[in-house]
């Protein structure tokens, strides 16, 4: 401990923030990328080991039945047992912890989501480790920070490089994991934040190609090169990925939402394990991440949907593909609510790559089999997995760039950035905010780019009162206020009724002339010196900041008295404090 001690205070004198800075990015980004190497063998493995085992035991459908609700099984034992404590909700917990926990997250979240989210993905969970890791990360440079004992906004950098090196090096695409945190993360793009991100995101991804090869998620090379005439085709699938995304927010919502109320966590566990086991059962794609059955697809393999499937004999009639795509696209979302909502750790990032690379596919199947000019399906589900995932997370960017690195070119820039516009464009109207930070922005828990909006919702008023204000009852007299006045540091004395409620104020100004006439002090009752105050005067503990400063503006008051919604009195704001925690809160938030 005392070598500890010692190197920080060496490093104070001798190493400057900023530089640190740069040197721990590198080391977030190396252990990020060593996480989600981990991950992704890991499951791969455990997916592999489950598999087996399910064919030693005849690979029956009774044996695929019961795999999810197996997974969510040991999921849960986990959490409980092992963990005891909850997990946290993948991004938005840290949304969350940036909003509102000056960016520290617990130390045990740099390993428990890598735990769970293995154990539910590797027995069929309908879900994606990306969110997971990504968490993951984000705990990693966040303990990285406070263990360098940094302030807020570098925590909060780091947190940020961790986030960037974890997607990063899950799909070897480094420019997708800044433009991921600038994005879901809403980081501003300054000079402060993009080369810490930049660095951090290319050690991971350098640390994945040296640990797994230089194969990609999705290996795929462009074979048909987009012509300017297909545009048209490419805004159509923009607009179905937008309906596509604006279901999939709702649908999520629904499902999870019905689980919720479901209070015991064992019966939520067991109809939604149930219920997952019937869909893989139905439909096998649904089973795990999907990134397999997306991938056939890509290759020009949609008879693989039909394996091991009960309609397994109408496998090459294009039409009954279309509605297998169609059915996944609709049910991919309620297998991915129904796994977390059961008990199940998993993220969504995978499953709307799922579903945005399934769309595509959709809408060139049908324009090809409706005798329209062919499109190539393999550069419809790539443009559409970029299209759902802008929908879904809001980070137009960072899918792009997400399917321009992982098929090894920007042949199709076009038509990624042109259906990714027209996806935001038309979800916006219908869903402000990502699938991550949805509930926060409801709750007004979301730190925003709008750092002067977001400092008024976010800051903690009942912080900011001041309690150190002397009383004075209602028929009290002169004497009474007199030893009041000698008892404080204040000039300005509430006037409480006998059951607390908040009467007015007196002011010593007003006051200053009689004190000294003792005469006076069994005769005067403070009642008669009391100014009754106006709603102008007062605050709410039911109001909000921006109505604390709306108040200070219009009366141009020094002071605001604080009570609850029944007049009992609780203190006093001061327009010197109140805008002090202000430039504190702006300074700590904001990425310069």
């Amino acid at each position: 401990m005392s070598l500890y001690r010692s190197f920080l205070r060496w490093r104070v004198r001798h190493v400057s923030e900023q530089s640190l800075l740069l040197v721990l990015a590198v080391v977030v980004g190396l252990l990020a990328g060593l996480a989600a190497v981990a991950l992704k063998t890991v499951v791969h493995y455990a997916g592999a080991l489950v598999t087996r085992l399910s064919l030693l035991g005849g690979g029956s459908s009774a044996i695929i039945f019961l795999l999810p609700l197996t997974g969510i099984l040991l999921t849960m034992l986990f959490v409980k047992y092992v963990v005891r404590g909850e997990i946290g909700h993948g991004l938005p917990s840290v949304l969350l912890a940036i909003s509102r926990n000056r960016s520290r997250l617990p130390a045990r979240n740099m390993w428990t989501s890598l735990v769970a989210s293995t154990l539910t993905v590797a027995f069929g969970g309908s879900v994606g480790l990306e969110a997971p890791i990504a968490g993951t990360g984000s705990a990693i440079g966040s303990n990285v920070g406070r263990w360098f004992h940094l302030n807020a906004k570098s925590v909060r950098l780091l947190l940020g490089c961790g986030a960037a090196g974890a997607i990063a090096g899950i799909f070897k695409a480094p420019f997708a994991g800044v433009m991921f945190v600038l994005e879901v993360f809403l980081f501003d793009l300054t000079a402060t934040t993009a080369l810490p991100l930049l660095i951090a995101s290319l050690t991971a991804s350098t640390v994945a190609y040296f640990l797994m090869g230089t194969d990609v998620q999705f290996k795929f090379a462009i074979g048909e090169p987009f012509a300017l005439s297909q545009l048209p085709f490419y805004i159509v699938l923009g607009a179905f990925c937008a309906a596509v995304s604006v279901y999939f927010l709702r649908v999520t919502d629904r499902v999870e939402g019905w689980f919720a109320r479901r209070r015991n966590p064992w019966v939520r566990m067991l109809l939604g394990g149930l219920l997952l086991g019937v869909l893989v059962v139905l439909f096998p794609p649904l089973y795990g991440e999907g990134y397999a059955s997306l991938t056939e697809l890509l290759h020009g393999n949609p008879d693989s949907l039909f394996a091991g499937t009960l309609y397994g004999s109408w496998a090459g009639n294009a039409w009954i593909t279309i509605a297998i795509l169609l059915a996944l696209i609709l049910l991919k979302g309620v297998a991915t609510a129904t796994t977390i909502g059961s008990g199940g750790v998993g993220g969504t990032f995978g499953p709307s790559l799922v579903i945005g690379g399934l769309s595509g596919y959709f809408i060139a199947m049908l324009c090809n089999q409706l005798g329209l000019p062919q499109q190539s399906t393999a550069n419809f589900a790539l443009v559409g997995m970029a299209a759902v995932m802008t929908g879904v997370m809001h980070a137009p960017f960072m899918a792009t760039f997400l399917i321009a690195e992982i098929t090894g070119g920007y042949e199709l820039l076009v038509p990624l950035l042109t259906a990714s516009a027209v996806t935001y464009l038309c979800v916006s109207p219908f869903e402000r905010h990502s699938i991550y930070a949805r509930k926060l922005a409801a709750k007004g828990d979301l730190l925003t780019h709008d750092k002067d909006a977001s400092a008024w919702h976010l800051m903690n008023m009942n912080s900011l009162i001041e309690t150190n204000f002397v009383v004075v009852r209602s028929g009290d007299h002169l004497r009474d206020l007199v030893d009041s006045i000698q008892n404080s540091r204040r000039n300005i004395f509430p006037v409480l009724s006998a059951d607390d409620k908040f009467l007015g104020v007196i002011v010593l100004d007003d006051v200053r002339k009689i004190i000294f006439r003792p005469e006076l002090y069994d005769t005067v009752v403070v009642d008669d010196l009391m100014h009754p105050l106006s709603e102008g005067d007062l605050v709410r503990s039911s109001d909000s900041l921006s109505d604390v400063v709306e108040k200070f503006r219009v009366g141009n008051r020094y002071n605001l008295v604080v009570v609850d919604d029944e007049d009992n009195y609780l203190g006093f704001l001061s327009r010197a404090n109140t805008f002090s925690a202000y430039r504190r809160f702006i300074s700590d938030t904001s990425d310069e």
